[in-house]
């Protein structure tokens, strides 16, 4: 599998930037896990941290479902490995597999994506109960950013780690 990975546009307007960017550090995720069986994809980085490719995957469905549909669009579902509302349970990825946990990652980008495009702006607001605040879905696009481009340094790392791959 090659993920195909678009470079942002270098103008444009908000909307169109921040999808465009948004898109590229989602691609950045997935390209880090290419060519790589589930075995690696669940090595551990170094004692005693836990942290896997896998689990940061399964980490961004959490994120990506939460912040679109959950604060966004109001919709009451649990997190997709935790009943419980445990947000580490995904970054445990055993018994998990590429399969299982892109699967899930890619139906939360689609939901978002498609929250995204129905919103009539970007001050559309959602409700983020951790923060008892109402926030717009500006704020929500660039907060994942954010956490894709933190987390897509992880990946790096824990690439190169792996096989020695480096850059992306």
């Amino acid at each position: 599998m090659t993920t195909e990975r678009i470079g942002p546009p270098v103008t444009g307007d908000e909307r169109t930037m921040l999808r465009a960017f948004l898109d590229y550090h989602r691609a950045t995720l997935a390209m880090k896990c290419d060519g790589l069986t589930d075995e690696q994809l669940r090595l551990r980085s170094m004692p005693p941290s836990t942290l896997t490719l896998l689990g940061l995957v399964r980490h961004m469905a959490e994120v990506e479902r939460t912040w679109f549909r959950r604060v966004i669009n109001g919709e009451d579902i649990p997190l997709v490995w935790s009943d419980s509302g445990d947000y580490q349970q995904a970054y445990d990825p055993t018994g998990s597999t590429r399969a299982e946990a892109f699967d899930a990652w890619q139906r939360e980008v689609e939901h978002s994506r498609r929250i995204e495009r129905e919103a009539e702006s970007l001050d559309v607001t959602g409700y983020n109960a951790r923060w008892d605040q109402r926030v717009s879905l500006r704020l929500v696009m660039l907060h994942l950013i954010h956490e894709y481009a933190r987390h897509n340094g992880h990946a790096d790392f824990l690439r190169e780690g792996i096989d020695g791959t480096v850059g992306a």
